[in-house]
C-alpha cells in the first residue's frame, strides 16, 4: 500500500504526463508483453481515434465519454459491432496498465463492455448483414419513400437502397460519376470496395432527375460538382445524410435516437442491409450481391471469377425490389 508521500509524488508526475505519453508507455508495456506487432498497431490506431474524439485526458475519462463514444462509432461511422469491440478491447487493455501502474485506481471499461456491449459477441454483424440491424419489408422502405416530399432528401433514400451504397461513397459521388444511357454509377475508388459500379433502375432514375431539376435552386458554388449538396450549397456531408436518413425514420416510428438497441433504430447502414437481404430473399446469385456490395474478394475463386457487366445489370434489374415510387 502506497504512503500518502508516495500518492502525492505519483499524482504530480501523472498530472505532467499527455496522453500521447502514457499511450506510448502502454505500447512500449505492450512489446515487453510479447504482442504481435499488428495488435499493438491496433490498440494504437483505435486510441488515437478515442481521444482524439472525447478531447479528454485519459485519466479524467468516465462512462460518459465512453457512452458518447459508442454512439458515435455507432450511429456517425456505422461500425461493425466486431470493429467496435476492438475499440474497447484496447481501451481495456490500456486502463488495465494504468491501473497497474498506479496512475489510476480503477479501470472503468469492463463494467461498461458489460453493460452496453455484452451482445457483440452473440450477434456479430458480418459484411452480409446481421439480424441486430433493423431489416424492414419492402412495403415499409416504400412507405418511407413515399413520405419523403423534399427532392434532396428523397433522393438520398432512395439511392441508399436502390444501390447499396455506403454512406461516404454516396458523399463522394460527382454528377459527372452518373451514366444515364446505361443507368450506373461509377464510385470513387476506396480500400473498402473492389468493384465501383453499381446500377439504378427506372424508379430510382425518375427521383434522381427530380432532383436535378432543382439542384440548382440550392445556390450551389460555382466548384462544387457534387450530386448532393447542403443548404450552403456544398457537398452534403456524411452527418448531413445520416439525418436525412433518420428523420424521416423517426417520424415513421422505425428510428428510436434514445436507444442503443439496433433493431430499434434505422440509420444509412439499414438500407444496404435492405438492399443486401431483399436481393437475396428475390434470388439473385450470393456472387452478384457480392459485387454490388463490392465486397472485398478474399477467395480464390472470387479473385479470379469475373462478372459480365452486363449480365450483373441485368441481374440487378430482375432482381431489385420495385416500391411503387
Amino acid at each position: 500500500m502506497k504512503s500518502l508521500g508516495e500518492k502525492t509524488r505519483l499524482l504530480m508526475k501523472t498530472q505532467s504526463l499527455s496522453n500521447s505519453d502514457l499511450i506510448e508507455m502502454f505500447l512500449e508495456d505492450c512489446h515487453i508483453r510479447g504482442l504481435t506487432q499488428r495488435t499493438i498497431d491496433t490498440y494504437a490506431s483505435n486510441l488515437k481515434t478515442f481521444f482524439n474524439h472525447v478531447k479528454r485526458p485519459a485519466l479524467k475519462v468516465d462512462l460518459s465519454e465512453l457512452r458518447r463514444f459508442l454512439t458515435w462509432l455507432r450511429d456517425e461511422r456505422d461500425l461493425a459491432d466486431n470493429t467496435i469491440s476492438t475499440y474497447y478491447s484496447a481501451l481495456q487493455s490500456f486502463y488495465e496498465y494504468l491501473e497497474f501502474e498506479g496512475y489510476t485506481e480503477s479501470n472503468p471499461v469492463p463494467r461498461f463492455r458489460r453493460r452496453y456491449l455484452a451482445f457483440l459477441g452473440k450477434n456479430n454483424r458480418g459484411s452480409s448483414g446481421n439480424s441486430e440491424r433493423q431489416l424492414i419489408s419492402v412495403d415499409d422502405m416504400r412507405k418511407l419513400i413515399n413520405s419523403i416530399m423534399e427532392p434532396r432528401d428523397k433522393a438520398v433514400v432512395t439511392l441508399l437502397a436502390k444501390t447499396g451504397i455506403r454512406r461516404q461513397e454516396l458523399v463522394n459521388t460527382d454528377i459527372d460519376d452518373i451514366d444515364w444511357v446505361e443507368q450506373s454509377i461509377t464510385l470513387k475508388p476506396t480500400a473498402k470496395r473492389t468493384n465501383q459500379t453499381v446500377f439504378f433502375d427506372d424508379e430510382c432514375a425518375r427521383i434522381l432527375r427530380r432532383w436535378l431539376q432543382t439542384r440548382d435552386n440550392w445556390h450551389v458554388k460555382d466548384n462544387v460538382k457534387a450530386l448532393l449538396v447542403n443548404e450552403q450549397g456544398e457537398r452534403l456531408n456524411r452527418n448531413g445524410i445520416y439525418n436525412i436518413v433518420t428523420k424521416y425514420a423517426e417520424r415513421l416510428g422505425l428510428h428510436n435516437p434514445k436507444t442503443t438497441d439496433l433493431r430499434k433504430k434505422f440509420t444509412p447502414h439499414c438500407c444496404r442491409h435492405w438492399f443486401t437481404t431483399h436481393l437475396r430473399r428475390a434470388g439473385m446469385p450470393r456472387e452478384h450481391i457480392k459485387e454490388l456490395r463490392g465486397d472485398s474478394r478474399t477467395e480464390t475463386m472470387d479473385i479470379y471469377y469475373h462478372i459480365d457487366r452486363k449480365d450483373l445489370r441485368d441481374s440487378y434489374l430482375a432482381h431489385i425490389p420495385q416500391l411503387g415510387i
